[in-house]
């Protein structure tokens, strides 16, 4: 099932995507910029093999549910988000706000 949540952050309307597979769940938070995803980002990938596409974008882990993609500290973030001022530690939503 995918589930799709208008959420607001500091008053920024923000897209939610939610992706129920077996055992595990998807979760993404995006603007028309970038996002923030759980674990399964592979920030090395976008990094190395689709350089070129300067993808803003940043990797939580442990987070369970949309909500806690927002509170969560990111642990990996592409290049293109540490040049726009996004890096580890920082929290998603912070990062999401950069990110409009």
């Amino acid at each position: 099932m995918v589930r799709l949540k208008p959420m607001e952050v500091d008053g920024h309307t923000v897209l939610g995507v939610e992706v129920a597979l077996p055992d595990t769940n998807l979760l993404a938070v995006t603007t028309e910029k970038g996002y923030i995803m759980c674990g399964a980002l592979d920030v090395g990938l976008l990094n190395e093999k689709l350089a070129d596409r300067r993808i803003l974008a940043g990797r939580a882990v442990g987070v369970r549910r949309l909500e806690d993609l927002l509170n969560a500290p990111l642990e990996m973030v592409t290049l293109e988000a540490e040049n726009r001022g996004i890096h580890p530690g920082m929290a998603g939503r912070d990062a999401l706000l950069k990110m409009l």
